[in-house]
């Protein structure tokens, strides 16, 4: 896997197409406006990009990607592994040179406290700060009591039309905006859009809930199955990363690719690549 060459052909090629979308989308605006604050968030992968290699191989290309920030899928962290076993994983990743920030997403559906406390040890033994989850409205009250008992915290994932619990951020954010703060989001680009809101609104008005989030690209932001390489498709990922500076946002912004299952390395490396792009282009 010639890693190197393709890294810094991709980043090149990523940074000069990037720079010249945010500077187009920046002469749009009148008038000009103030200079963003310099973002501090990082970009993150969610393993279940990787979801048909086994953890040694997934940490291989993880590294080979350049990224240091982990959301851990149960195939490359397993919920059944005991805590000794959640200690050894943790050290691989670490040894590597990476650091497991959360896990998921992990079904939160049934008000059974036994099973949703053994999911937060999980968490805990795994070292993680926060959990990627798919509630209900019904198990909201039991999640926060945990939240609070373990401090932890637990991003809730938009699923699209066919999530029949919160389809968009916005579908959420009713429902958890007088519990603890660390009851928030993560918002999925590609799902949310496809429920027909704007996306720079659904990121404005979830605000501080945001925990994580999910960045992916379509062809159509209203079909499903459209998905393509991040800075190819119709997604603004300029502005949201503008948004999200704007914002204040401090935390991950985590590649899901969930396309060329089988080979996904290369798409993932030229999503990245357009992703500096935007960032140095932001921070110059």
């Amino acid at each position: 896997m010639e890693s190197t060459k393709l890294n810094r052909r991709n980043f090149l090629g990523g940074a000069t197409l990037a720079a010249g979308t945010l500077a187009a989308a920046s002469c749009a605006q009148s008038p000009a406006p103030q200079a963003a604050a310099k973002p501090e968030f990082v970009l993150s992968v969610a393993t279940y990009s990787l979801r048909k290699f086994d953890r040694p191989t997934a940490i291989k290309m993880i590294q080979d990607l350049g990224v240091k920030h982990v959301c851990a899928k149960s195939f490359h962290l397993p919920y059944e592994a005991s805590p000794e076993e959640l200690a050894a994983i943790r050290k691989e990743y670490e040894d590597a040179g990476l650091k497991i920030i959360g896990g998921g997403t992990v079904t939160m559906q049934k008000e059974d406290e036994a099973e949703m406390r053994a999911y937060f040890e999980y968490a805990k033994h795994s070292g993680m700060g926060f959990m990627v989850i798919a509630p209900t409205v019904q198990t909201l009250p039991m999640i926060e009591k945990f939240v609070k008992e373990y401090d932890i915290a637990v991003a809730i994932h938009n699923h699209g039309t066919e999530d029949k619990h919160f389809p968009g951020p916005q579908d959420v954010l009713p429902h958890i905006k007088d519990m603890d703060p660390r009851m928030g989001l993560c918002v999925d680009l590609g799902h949310t859009t496809r429920t027909g809101i704007n996306i720079i609104e659904a990121l404005e008005m979830s605000g501080s809930r945001i925990l994580d989030v999910h960045i992916k690209d379509l062809k159509d932001l209203m079909v499903k199955g459209s998905d393509i390489e991040v800075g190819r498709g119709a997604m603004p990922i300029a502005k949201i990363f503008q948004t999200l500076a704007k914002m204040g946002y401090k935390r991950q912004v985590g590649l899901e690719y969930e396309i060329k299952a089988d080979d996904p390395f290369p798409g993932m490396n030229e999503s990245y690549a357009y992703q500096r792009g935007v960032l140095a282009a932001m921070n110059l």
